[in-house]
């Protein structure tokens, strides 16, 4: 689009505000859970050293006084436990942190630094963080309430219910340690790492409905909204808030870039068509741009990490085939589920069923370029990934209707090229290309 028509400058995204839906934006945290741990633990230690008092109030009425000294007793027991537990806490912590960085170390160097993202959505690793946390603030705020009075008639509070909930707070930590080691190492497997791409790049296609293959005929444009935040990947905007705001000035608004494009400022971020321009209070904080790409609303994401892992595999420095073979699988699989869906643009509507938000989505080939070119590259010399390959692009080819043909046609010839250009031996030739989808099976 041309610079002929209006501008209005969409101000407020140097910093985003968490949009919709806030889940997705407080997984890609690490903060909220451990932090959200530690109020949970505050307001648990009130109430049961209130339940303490209460318990110790009722014993005191009914001249309970021989059951108050021997809770004062028990006490004396459990102190020294919490006490244990609040030191024993700090070093689990110590633990499970120096794994996440051995883990995040080795799988960034020896995958992609992109799959670091699936250790930060991690539920189990800030679930453990969130209750080895709040089980040492909890164990603090315990040895806090002891008092020195053993008299079983003056005393006020016997910490007996916080020493059992300590308790069960250990036990819990204990299974949660297991659970966060095992985690652990499945993902630092590669198979399990590409498996857990593949379930999250599906989980963006069931967010999605269908597009509608053609874009509806639009008015002519009259204003462009202008990015003057700080540069960074277009993550995710909020789709609602703009489907209000055009239908409250009765335009249609089109996303100029894709999600997972770069944004600098000063670039059109989206064009207004017809109806009335939004104003750059409406459109503030409608979109979030960070230094990283998501998973949330960007459909090509998936295919982007399976892509540098398979080109990763099959570095000299690296060179393990194999790992470019299960991401082909992966690859295939997820180019054979969206074969048959209708791509171009997804058209957003308001109640009435107008559109109001248009939003362009990779097409095929677009997809197919990014499952196939870099890896196709890489291929030649290693007769395992191209024997894959041609494979893979049998099984889409049987899928495709004859449009969608021509990109697979185009990518199975140029890995014949290249192999015939590499391999001096006709028997290697041939070897190399012959589909197997096990590669070398």
């Amino acid at each position: 689009m041309g610079n002929s028509g209006q501008t209005v400058q969409v101000g407020g995204m140097r910093r985003p505000r968490p949009l919709s839906p806030l889940r997705e934006h407080l997984r890609d945290t690490f903060w909220f859970t451990p932090a959200a741990g530690l109020v949970g633990a505050m307001a648990l230690a009130t109430l049961v050293l209130a339940l303490d008092s209460l318990l110790i109030e009722a014993l005191q009425e009914d001249g309970e006084y021989g059951t108050v000294s021997s809770l004062i007793k028990l006490s004396e027991d459990a102190k020294s436990i919490i006490t244990t537990v609040g030191s024993a806490m700090l070093t689990f912590i110590g633990v499970v942190f120096s794994i996440s960085l051995v883990a995040l170390q080795m799988a960034s160097g020896q995958f992609t630094p992109r799959v670091v993202r699936l250790y930060v959505r991690s539920r189990i690793t800030k679930c453990t963080f969130a209750v080895f946390l709040a089980t040492f603030l909890f164990a603090l705020l315990v040895q806090a309430s002891y008092e020195g009075d053993a008299d079983p008639r003056t005393v006020t509070t016997v910490p007996v219910i916080s020493g059992l909930t300590c308790v069960v707070l250990v036990l819990v930590s204990l299974v949660l340690f297991v659970a966060y080691v095992n985690s652990t190492l499945r993902l630092m497997r590669v198979s399990h790492v590409i498996d857990r791409i593949t379930r999250e790049a599906f989980r963006v296609l069931d967010r999605y409905e269908r597009g509608s293959g053609e874009a509806p005929a639009l008015p002519e444009a009259v204003a462009e909204a202008e990015h003057q935040g700080a540069a960074g990947v277009l993550r995710d905007v909020h789709i609602a808030r703009l489907v209000r705001i055009a239908r409250r000035n009765g335009t249609v608004l089109r996303l100029v870039p894709r999600i997972g494009d770069f944004v600098v400022p000063g670039t059109p971020v989206l064009a207004v068509h017809g109806g009335t321009r939004p104003s750059p209070r409406a459109l503030r904080h409608t979109m979030t741009v960070g230094v990283e790409r998501t998973y949330h609303q960007d459909p090509a994401f998936g295919l982007r990490q399976l892509s540098d892992i398979a080109l990763r595999a099959l570095s000299p420095a690296v060179n393990d085939p194999t790992t470019a073979v299960q991401c082909l699988d992966r690859i295939t699989q997820f180019l054979a589920a969206v074969v048959d869906r209708p791509f171009g643009v997804l058209h957003h509507r308001d109640a009435k069923g107008a559109v109001r938000l248009v939003q362009e989505l990779p097409g095929w080939s677009d997809l197919v370029d990014l499952g196939f070119s870099e890896i196709r590259g890489c291929a030649v010399g290693n007769p395992q990934v191209s024997r894959r390959m041609l494979a893979a692009l049998d099984d889409l080819w049987w899928l495709a209707d004859d449009e969608r043909r021509v990109p697979l046609a185009r990518h199975r010839t140029l890995l014949t090229q290249a192999v015939e250009r590499t391999a001096a031996e006709p028997a290697d030739r041939a070897f190399a290309l012959r589909p197997d989808r096990q590669g070398i099976g």
